[in-house]
């Protein structure tokens, strides 16, 4: 599976799965497509947006190839998790 196929998976993957590993697809996708994290950290109070910021940004340093690699395999592993 590629990167893009990973991403269209991840689309079908169920909305019932812990926040944490939403989190986790969020912040290698990002990596994987924009790279560093350069944004503004949102305030504590709000709290989805600093969530995903602090996802995103624990990625910081990794190769766009690195984050493409990770996301897929943790799609490819929710996938059977939650198949």
């Amino acid at each position: 599976m590629n990167f893009t196929e990973a991403a269209e998976k991840a689309k079908s993957l169920p909305s019932s799965m812990p926040d944490e590993k939403k989190l986790e697809l969020y912040g290698l996708y990002k990596q994987a497509t924009v790279g560093d994290n350069t944004t503004d950290q949102p305030w504590m109070v709000q709290v989805e947006a600093r969530a995903k910021w602090d996802s995103w940004a624990k990625h910081k340093g990794m190769s766009k190839d690195d984050a493409e690699k990770a996301y897929v395999a943790l799609v490819e592993e929710l996938a059977k998790v939650y198949a």
